[in-house]
């Protein structure tokens, strides 16, 4: 009878296990590479602060169970630097100090690319903040496949992946340069990127459908809507 009254205070005494305590965990990972320029570097950004802010995207945060989101904006080249540190995005307000950071941050990485250490920084970024999400992805984007430096693309996803983190893709193809970013690069994508459940890629198929493809993925995202089902969706 001690013994199990003795079992009982350590159970009361013991503290309560970790709660989830948001919906998703995103970190979006942008290309900043050599290929990028400053003038297509700003649009890429201006894409997700248009599509972060847009009330299409917003309703659908507002719907999760916890009715918000955790969202951290990185990009990569050969290094990585976190342009948006995390922020809960819980309405228009928040969202639109997301969009205003991502604007009027300084480019802060450059090089060559290093996609399998990318991909590790972001499972990296959500493993060490203090945020619980009930989902956790990394939303990869780029307009090539190179790995000039660092771990395998393989080797890494696997390893986000092991973590129960969700990798998607948004591959960026590039009509005015035939000679880069082309010849599949969607099933690159597929095939040696993304991983986990419900992975799937979004693709921008130029400059113009950038900002719509960003919103799409990031509405299927936060929603989980037919992202087991579809592992692919050209943007419109």
């Amino acid at each position: 009878m001690r013994r199990l009254c003795l079992c009982l205070a350590a159970t009361m005494l013991a503290p309560p296990a970790a709660a989830q305590d948001t919906d998703l965990e995103l970190v979006l990972l942008a290309d900043a590479s050599g290929s990028i320029t400053a003038s297509e570097l700003m649009f890429q950004r201006e894409g997700y602060a248009q599509a972060m802010t847009d009330p299409e995207v917003l309703s659908v945060i507002g719907n999760t169970a916890y009715g918000e989101i955790a969202v951290t904006y990185v990009e990569w080249a050969a290094n990585q630097g976190q342009v948006v540190k995390w922020m809960r995005i819980r309405g228009p307000e928040d969202a639109a100090e997301f969009a205003e950071q991502l604007l009027t941050t300084p480019r802060m990485a450059f090089g060559r690319n290093a996609i399998g250490a990318a991909l590790l920084q972001g499972a990296h970024l959500i493993e060490s903040n203090d945020i619980d999400g009930w989902r956790r992805v990394i939303d990869f984007s780029g307009d090539s496949a190179g790995n000039w430096s660092g771990p395998p693309i393989e080797e890494a996803r696997d390893a986000v992946v092991a973590k129960g983190i969700t990798i998607n893709g948004l591959p960026i193809l590039r009509p005015d340069d035939p000679g880069r970013a082309q010849g599949g690069l969607e099933r690159i994508y597929e095939d040696r990127i993304i991983g986990g459940l419900g992975a799937f890629v979004v693709t921008a198929g130029d400059r113009d459908s950038f900002a719509e493809a960003v919103k799409r993925k990031l509405i299927l995202e936060i929603s989980q809507s037919g992202m087991v089902e579809k592992r692919h969706a050209a943007a419109p």
